[in-house]
């Protein structure tokens, strides 16, 4: 679990498991709050870059930190989304409070259309 965890300064960075579902959610959750508990964290940063499934409890980890970075005054940013996470997290409504980065050639899974 340590390898899902970077920190730099006073970002933390969250390399997000290939498949996010309630199992690796709950861990995800434990592992980040327990560090931007203990350390000067003011932006948590979520690595999609592996990550080729996620279903709502992803959705619902991301807005707990969200929420609670949000009350010490920082930030949430999401990098390295496929087209796939980009359309469930517009559907989810994140894109209207989180800043979220595309993966602009991300064609690891599924139908390849062009871009």
């Amino acid at each position: 679990m340590e390898e899902m965890f970077q920190i730099n300064g006073t970002d933390l960075v969250v390399k997000v498991p290939r498949e996010l579902d309630h199992h690796a959610a709950e861990k995800m959750n434990a592992g980040a709050d327990r560090i931007v508990e203990r350390k000067n964290i003011r932006r948590l940063i979520y690595d999609f870059g592996k990550t080729e499934f996620m279903d709502s409890s992803g959705v619902g980890a991301i807005m707990g930190r969200y929420r609670n970075i949000s009350l010490i005054g920082g930030k949430v940013q999401v990098i390295h989304v496929n087209e796939r996470l980009d359309k469930l997290f517009h559907l989810s409504g994140i894109d209207k409070v989180i800043e979220i980065k595309k993966e602009k050639s991300w064609n690891k899974v599924g139908n390849q259309k062009g871009d």
